[in-house]
């Protein structure tokens, strides 16, 4: 039989053991993120959330920074305003030129850093850092963001560790977007709406000048009736005077 001090023994044995996975699982669960908003699809534009949690309960971020890949620059991003953060958009000169919608693009975006200017994340908090993106590769199933976390402590935490497929998550992993396949010609959809909305307008003052127009030839013939019927009464009046006079 187990004696209260036996059970005493393994629930505080239990209750350590619990603690200190928690305490080993705790930073692996709060590395920086990203997160499409709706679809990533190959060879789109997409809106993606970089989610930088804090992991300290004595300071606070006050800096993020993230690194794009140079495999697969993206000619376009465009940060969303972050009430509380100045953000500032690295360029750098390309290897290889983009040809991107008829046009030759030169530079990519290296680097994107927002720095706390009023705002932080405090303990116990995090923050949503959007982007517009694009045009996102077709030959790829994922994009690697490295990024790095400062603290009002200077402390710097690196999320530059590439995850691989099959083996265990890295102790500080870099932010994976993952791909899907298109579902269809992203601009091309977006063609055939503006085309049809198009048409739809057409269609409206092709009929409104229609009705302008059956509208004007009514008028017309309206008047030219008055006109004729004007005609009549005179000469009936002209006849029945010399009919009279007879």
């Amino acid at each position: 039989m187990f004696s209260a001090k036996n059970v005493t023994r393994a629930f505080v044995a239990g209750s350590i053991a619990t603690t200190a996975l928690l305490l080993l699982a705790g930073p692996a669960s709060a590395h920086v993120s990203v997160q499409p908003q709706g679809e990533a699809a190959k060879g789109g534009y997409a809106t993606i959330n970089f989610k930088v949690p804090n992991e300290r309960d004595d300071s606070s971020t006050t800096k993020v920074e993230v690194n794009f890949p140079t495999d697969h620059p993206l000619a376009s991003v465009m940060p969303q305003p972050v009430p509380g953060w100045k953000i500032v958009v690295t360029k750098s000169k390309l290897a290889k030129p983009l040809e991107m919608h008829g046009n030759t693009i030169t530079e990519a975006v290296s680097k994107v850093t927002w720095t706390a200017d009023g705002g932080k994340i405090g303990p116990g908090q995090f923050q949503q850092f959007p982007l517009s993106v694009g045009q996102l590769p077709e030959d790829a199933d994922q994009l690697v963001f490295k990024a790095l976390q400062t603290y009002d402590n200077k402390d710097v935490v690196r999320w530059i560790e590439e995850p691989k497929e099959g083996a265990p998550e890295p102790e500080s992993p870099a932010p994976v977007l993952k791909l899907t396949a298109a579902t269809g010609d992203e601009h091309g959809a977006a063609a055939d709406e503006a085309t049809a909305e198009t048409a739809s307008k057409d269609d409206a003052k092709t009929e409104t000048a229609s009705a302008e127009s059956s509208d004007g030839t009514a008028r017309v013939l309206g008047i030219v009736g008055i006109v004729v019927g004007v005609v009549g009464v005179a000469f009936g009046v002209l006849a029945g005077r010399r009919r009279t006079a007879a």
